[in-house]
C-alpha cells in the first residue's frame, strides 16, 4: 500500500491557501491547513476538498508565536512522517505611508511573514532532511520586487522571504529538498478590498485580476516532480505587471 503524502499549507482558511489546499488535495496529497482565527473558513476549505474526495485536517494557531508554533508543530510532525511539502502562506498586511506607520503595524507584518517562516519551516526542513526529499515554497508578493507605496512593511517582509528562502535552498539542495518562492501580483482575494482595482487594471498587460487557482497551479508545479531541477527561484504571477 503506497504510504499517504503530506502537504501542509499554512495561512490555508481562505484567498490564495485555500486554492493551494485546494489544488494539492487535488494532486493526491493529504493537506493539512493551518489558520490563525477564522473557523468558519477553514471548515469551508476541508469541506471543498472533502467534497471531492480529498483529505484534509486543520490545526490552529498563530504561525509568529515561537512557543505556540513549537508545540503544534511538533504534533503536526510526530503524526505525519511522510511530510513531503510546505506551502508558506500566511500573512497579512498593515498598509500605510512609513512616516506614519505605528511600530506595532511593523512588527505584526514582519513577525508573520518571516518569524512565522523560521517557526514553521525549520523543524519541517529537519523531517525533510531525514527523508531526504521535500519542496518548500513561499508566497513572497510584487510588492517584494517593485517596492509599492504605503506597503513598507509587507515589501521588506516578502523581500526578506525571497532572501531566505534563496539561502535556505543553497543549504538544503544536496539534502534532497528543493525550495522555491512564488510571487503573486494583483488577486482576487480580500486582502485586495478597497483597492482601486479599476485604475489599477491599466497597468496590467493582461488587463484584469489574477485569480487565487492560477497562482495554486505554479505552486503545484513547484511542489511535482516536474520541477526536479528548479530550486533557488521566484516565480512570478501577475499578468505581465513586472
Amino acid at each position: 500500500m503506497k504510504e499517504e503524502q503530506i502537504a501542509l499549507v499554512t495561512g490555508g482558511s481562505r484567498g490564495i491557501g485555500r486554492a493551494i489546499a485546494i489544488e494539492l488535495a487535488e494532486a493526491g496529497y493529504k493537506v493539512i491547513i493551518t489558520y490563525k482565527a477564522n473557523d468558519r473558513a477553514a471548515e469551508e476549505t476541508l469541506h471543498s476538498i472533502r467534497s471531492k474526495g480529498g483529505s484534509a485536517d486543520k490545526v490552529r494557531f498563530d504561525v509568529a508565536d515561537s512557543r505556540e508554533a513549537a508545540k503544534q508543530m511538533d504534533e503536526i510532525i510526530s503524526q505525519n512522517q511522510n511530510l513531503r511539502i510546505l506551502v508558506n502562506n500566511a500573512g497579512v498586511t498593515a498598509d500605510g505611508l512609513f512616516m506614519m506607520m505605528p511600530e506595532e503595524d511593523w512588527d505584526t507584518v514582519i513577525q508573520t511573514t518571516l518569524k512565522g517562516f523560521y517557526n514553521v519551516t525549520k523543524p519541517v526542513i529537519k523531517r525533510m532532511a531525514r527523508n531526504r526529499k521535500g519542496s518548500v515554497v513561499s508566497i513572497s508578493s510584487i510588492s517584494a520586487l517593485v517596492g509599492n507605496r504605503g506597503q513598507a512593511n509587507y515589501a521588506a517582509a516578502k523581500a526578506g522571504l525571497i532572501a531566505a528562502s534563496r539561502a535556505l535552498a543553497s543549504e538544503v539542495a544536496r539534502l534532497g529538498i528543493r525550495v522555491n518562492v512564488v510571487a503573486p501580483g494583483l488577486i482576487d482575494t480580500e486582502m485586495i478590498k478597497g483597492a482601486p482595482i479599476e485604475r489599477i487594471k491599466d497597468i496590467i498587460p493582461m488587463a484584469r485580476i489574477g485569480k487565487p487557482e492560477e497562482v495554486a497551479k505554479v505552486v503545484r508545479f513547484l511542489c511535482s516532480d516536474d520541477a526536479s531541477y528548479i530550486t533557488g527561484q521566484v516565480i512570478s504571477v501577475n499578468g505581465g505587471m513586472f
